[in-house]
């Protein structure tokens, strides 16, 4: 057991939020119990996690979609009244870390998407430097982009859009978890021969075929399971606290 304070403190140690420009607030979103002993972690915050959290007996969740975004009305009513209701008649701590959870270099979003895929980043790209571009870790290339699509469904279960020319071969590979298809372009400039993300919208599809780089997405959840429960686990490790992932399913 810690204090909610140190636990707080040893996050933002390691996230470094105040090195992002957000979409939201980052570290703690909902105060509950000043002392933590259990986390649950999960990529969103829905009543179905808090619902999860209550079951596992936590009093401590780690998402990296909180309740709170830059542009809501601020309004308690509807989903937000269920969700904050749930919380705070448990008195569970919510901590949400958006973008330094993606950018951990070694726990983060991008980094454990890597390493599920196999990959290794050696440099990164695009706004925040949030992408990550590289090769995978055994140094071959990917025959094609379906080949590179197989291999992406296999690592985590979820089936692949994919646009690209079928008989390229894939050697440099960008990847940027969640709703990164802004970045594409990006990853065109730093030299991609094909980028992974979470979704992918009309016009992606179109700088894919006339840039000759392949489009593959693979989820926004799919692509974000990973972040939170690596960076919880490692703060539980540190603080001697309970931990434990539930995965919300999520088409999406």
């Amino acid at each position: 057991m810690c204090e909610r304070a140190e636990f707080l403190r040893t996050l933002d140690d390691l996230l470094q939020p105040e090195r992002f420009k957000d979409y939201g607030p980052n570290g703690l979103q909902v105060e509950g119990r000043a002392q933590v002993a259990k986390i649950v972690s999960g990529v969103t915050a829905s009543r179905a996690l808090i619902e999860a959290a209550i079951a596992a007996h936590a009093d401590t969740i780690l998402v990296h979609h909180g309740l709170f975004w830059r542009g809501q009305d601020g309004c308690v009513t509807g989903w937000m009244k269920q969700r904050l209701a749930l919380l705070l008649a448990h008195d569970i701590n919510l901590f949400a870390y958006h973008l330094p959870l993606d950018a951990h270099p070694k726990l983060g979003n991008n980094a454990q998407l890597g390493l599920q895929l196999g990959l290794v980043a050696q440099s990164h790209f695009g706004e925040q430097d949030l992408g990550c571009l590289g090769q995978r870790a055994d140094g071959r290339s990917f025959e094609s982009a379906h080949e590179l699509a197989a291999h992406i469904q296999m690592a985590i279960g979820r089936s692949v859009a994919l646009v690209s020319d079928e008989n390229q071969v894939i050697r440099k590979v960008a990847w940027c978890s969640g709703g990164a298809q802004s970045y594409f372009e990006a990853a065109i400039a730093a030299g991609a021969d094909a980028f992974i993300t979470g979704e992918i919208s009309e016009p992606q599809a179109h700088y894919a075929r006339e840039c000759g780089v392949a489009y593959l997405a693979c989820g926004h959840h799919a692509s974000e399971r990973y972040g939170a429960p690596a960076v919880a686990a490692h703060v539980a490790a540190q603080l001697g606290l309970a931990h434990e992932f539930i995965d919300i399913d999520n088409p999406a």
